[in-house]
């Protein structure tokens, strides 16, 4: 089994089993759109907008005909030149969580075998970083820094996240994960220093 790629750009996918099934292909921020819930989500939405225009946005939807209307709806709402679009094969069956096969009756992303996604995000011109490159612009903050700036594990951390999360305009519901995901994203060490009250 090869290593996972190490790329530039996040990835957006459509549920949390699409991600699940990236994860041992690439070494990089995946986000979810919910399905259709990112059309009603301005702030994930918005998010997903600051992460393109930092590092780029990767859209790998299913081949089915919701996953066209999500990756339309993202393709008119985040610049051309910030986006980059995987499509996979049309697959007939089912996955192996589910009793039957979806409406149109093909496998979705979480179906797919590793290498597919892999060919899959290079044929979309994914940027692969090398060993010594960094994976993001950030200095690898950890869930320990977080722990120690009281963001996660003490008796306030959800109400201190709550109001870092709205200082920085970022979706309220993210949890201790999710925001460390989001601060490496997006910030490079200086900056994080700056943000979280070192500088």
């Amino acid at each position: 089994m090869s290593a996972p790629l190490r790329i530039r750009e996040a990835i957006v996918v459509e549920g949390r089993y699409d991600k699940a099934a990236l994860a041992g292909v690439v070494d990089t921020l995946i986000l979810e759109t919910a399905g259709f819930g990112v059309f009603k989500d301005a702030e994930r939405l918005a998010f997903l907008r600051r992460l393109a225009a930092v590092r780029g946005l990767i859209v790998l939807t299913d081949s089915d005909g919701a996953g066209f209307v999500i990756r339309n709806h993202l393709k008119g709402a985040i610049p051309k030149d910030q986006l980059k679009h995987a499509y996979i094969p049309d697959v007939y069956g089912k996955e192996r969580r589910k009793k039957a096969p979806g409406k149109e009756g093909k496998l979705g992303v979480e179906g797919m075998p590793r290498p597919v996604l892999r060919a899959a995000l290079l044929r979309a011109g994914a940027t692969v970083l090398g060993e010594d490159a960094p994976a993001r612009p950030a200095g690898g903050l950890t869930m320990a820094d977080l722990f120690a700036l009281g963001l996660s594990g003490a008796p306030d951390a959800a109400a201190r996240r709550g109001a870092l999360l709205e200082r920085l305009d970022l979706p309220q519901h993210m949890g201790a994960k999710a925001l460390l995901a989001a601060l490496n994203a997006l910030y490079t060490p200086q900056e994080l220093d700056g943000l979280l009250g070192g500088g």
